[in-house]
């Protein structure tokens, strides 16, 4: 039924400003707000959101910028989003880059200009075109999975996660490789990276560059630099990879080449998604929270649009699941 604000009132029989109030989240007595309660919900009135966007200033949407879609880590971080925002009343506009980093910039102008109340962006490679952009910016947004310098943001503790999983390995290998992902990605690159070159040291083992490759987010590349490392290097007894879709494709070249899982080669990843458990072996792997990410981000961005400025950045934890691929 298509009714109008008076129209609630006079079927109510309270005033105008009381209708007003009670759609706003005023205070209205008791009485009086069963009344408007029940003709609602007896008329099935709906505010008009275009008339609501006016009077508040907000739309009740929140854009959030994603690298990619065919990821189970990104899937489980837009799922905490969606639960946050959804509880709040708000609504998700979904924006697909591919990992292209320009289309990452015109999402993010897009979105201001089209006034969404507040933006969250899921990062991979944050560059300083990305800190000018945020710095621009006429809404709140908050940083998912990166650590950005100045804005809020939820991350990982790719550091100590890959520390750890390269420590698990050194207790019974003494050659480990690695296979990790671009630098510029600062969390999956450098920090991952960063904590393997930690534990070889904490080891007493040396770094050398040419036990380590770099490899896509794939698959297919995985396997690929696993089987340069190991035509070069045939004594290597353990692999760490930067993530667990590396670790899979390593593994499928290491029984083809013959090398046996975990006895020859122990193998272990980072992500902890349900690939780990297809994989034969079973794939150990670093447990990181991306359903937390993605619902802490969210509750960051509802505190900012009620008017909290204060920066703020949380770094998740991680857990090591150990399994077959490393017993």
């Amino acid at each position: 039924m298509l009714l109008n604000i008076d129209e609630i009132a006079k079927l109510s029989g309270v005033s105008r400003t009381t209708v007003s109030r009670y759609l706003n989240g005023g205070y209205v007595g008791q009485e009086k707000k069963e009344k408007i309660k029940q003709v609602i919900e007896k008329t099935g009135y709906r505010p008009s959101s275009y008339a609501q966007t006016l009077r508040t200033n907000r739309t009740r949407q929140v854009g959030v910028i994603l690298p990619k879609i065919n990821s189970d880590s990104i899937s489980e971080m837009v799922e905490g989003i969606s639960s946050v925002l959804t509880k709040a009343g708000y609504f998700m506009l979904l924006a697909n880059t591919a990992n292209d980093e320009n289309a990452e910039l015109s999402y993010l102008d897009l979105f201001s200009r089209n006034k969404v109340d507040g933006i969250i962006l899921i990062g991979t490679i944050l560059t300083p075109a990305h800190k000018k952009a945020f710095e621009a910016l006429s809404v709140p947004i908050v940083v998912a999975a990166q650590q950005a310098e100045n804005t809020s943001c939820v991350y990982y503790d790719d550091y100590g996660a890959a520390k750890a999983v390269t420590e698990l390995l050194l207790q019974k290998s003494k050659c480990p490789a690695y296979i990790g992902v671009r630098e510029d990605d600062k969390a999956a690159g450098l920090e991952r990276k960063r904590g393997f070159r930690a534990a070889l040291s904490e080891n007493g083992l040396i770094y050398r560059e040419s036990y380590c490759t770099t490899a896509s987010f794939n698959m297919q590349s995985g396997y690929e630099r696993a089987e340069e490392l190991f035509n070069h290097h045939k004594e290597i007894d353990a692999l760490f990879c930067a993530t667990d879709r590396i670790a899979a494709g390593a593994m499928l070249y290491l029984k083809q080449s013959g090398r046996r899982i975990p006895e020859d080669v122990k193998v272990a990843g980072v992500g902890d998604g349900k690939l780990c458990l297809l994989t034969t072996p079973t794939l150990t792997s670093a447990h990181l929270y991306y359903y937390e990410c993605g619902s802490k981000s969210a509750e960051i961005l509802l505190r900012h649009l009620s008017g909290d400025k204060i920066v703020q950045q949380i770094r998740l934890g991680f857990t090591v699941e150990k399994r077959q691929s490393t017993e």
